[in-house]
């Protein structure tokens, strides 16, 4: 039993340390780059149990500020080859392990 108690403080504690967005590839100029990843961590918090509704929010908000065609994909644990727009492409963790790609293609 005081191993589930443990096991949870330590998720906890690991989560609170990987609390911060971490870019793992981008070619995004600066403005944008730092507009999306802020807006990826607002909807990651906003929607912490419903990934498809965070996701779905990013997207919207993208097109409405960089023109249409944005994806994003948010999970753990997957893989990714995708063609895109040069300088439309972000990659990052946020909260340990969960992965945000987003990118534009038309």
């Amino acid at each position: 039993m005081a191993e589930t108690g443990d096991g949870k403080k330590e998720e906890a504690d690991y989560k609170r340390l990987h609390s911060f967005p971490l870019i793992r590839h981008t070619d995004m100029p600066e403005e944008m780059r730092v507009e999306t990843m802020e807006l990826c961590v607002t909807a990651c918090e906003k929607f912490a149990t419903n990934n498809e509704s965070a996701a779905k929010m990013i997207k919207e908000s993208m097109d409405k500020k960089f023109g249409s065609s944005w994806h994003v994909v948010i999970g753990e644990g997957f893989g990714f080859e995708v063609t895109h727009e040069v300088k439309n492409l972000l990659y990052m963790f946020f909260g340990g392990s969960l992965a945000v790609c987003v990118w534009k293609c038309s």
